[in-house]
């Protein structure tokens, strides 16, 4: 059997290009989730490894959907070399329990992680040149709320408003007024 496997980064990302890229491929069953490759916990891709049988095809449309890193992958697709699984990467091609295929797999693998690993070097560079270059740099999220409706907020709270009549009143989650508060009490 055939099973395909895909992954995006977070949940605003859109799953449907790689479900079809493994359907034209021939996937008979995809498992699919939204997870951060930099995490261990992906109960999807960990109940797919467990199914899958001796003659069974996995499916993935490029290197980064599969491991979080080289030993990472090296060790997976060892794992299913011994309980004689194919490993179809569609970026890549299939690859094979042969010395050639190791070694193509283990180069490829590596320049994923060395392309990962200059993503995160030129973030990292980038961030310190806005914050020392850029005045209004502001690591996070931007705010959803101006200090201004904060403070509205905060004082319907005041007037003994209870986080969840301010919640339907503004719109504020519950969370985001504590959160939100507590940086105004402490001033």
């Amino acid at each position: 059997m055939k099973y395909g496997y895909a992954r995006v980064s977070t949940p605003d990302q859109k799953l449907a290009n790689q479900i079809k890229q493994l359907q034209d491929a021939g996937a008979e069953k995809i498992y699919q989730e939204k997870f951060t490759g930099t995490t261990t916990q992906r109960p999807q891709f960990n109940e797919l490894l467990n199914i899958l049988l001796p003659g069974d095809t996995l499916i993935i449309t490029k290197l980064d959907r599969f491991a979080r890193n080289t030993r990472e992958a090296l060790d997976i697709i060892q794992q299913l070399f011994e309980r004689n699984i194919k490993v179809q990467i569609l970026n890549m091609g299939t690859i094979d329990n042969t010395p050639t295929g190791n070694l193509i797999f283990t180069i490829f693998s590596a320049f994923a992680q060395f392309e990962r690993d200059m993503i995160v070097t030129r973030t990292q560079e980038g961030k310190m040149y806005a914050k020392t270059h850029d005045p209004y740099f502001h690591e996070g999220l931007p705010k959803t709320y101006t200090d201004e409706q904060i403070k509205f907020a905060y004082e319907l709270r005041q007037q003994g408003m209870t986080y969840k009549m301010i919640e339907r009143k503004t719109g504020i989650s519950v969370k985001t007024q504590q959160r939100r508060f507590k940086k105004i009490a402490k001033k």
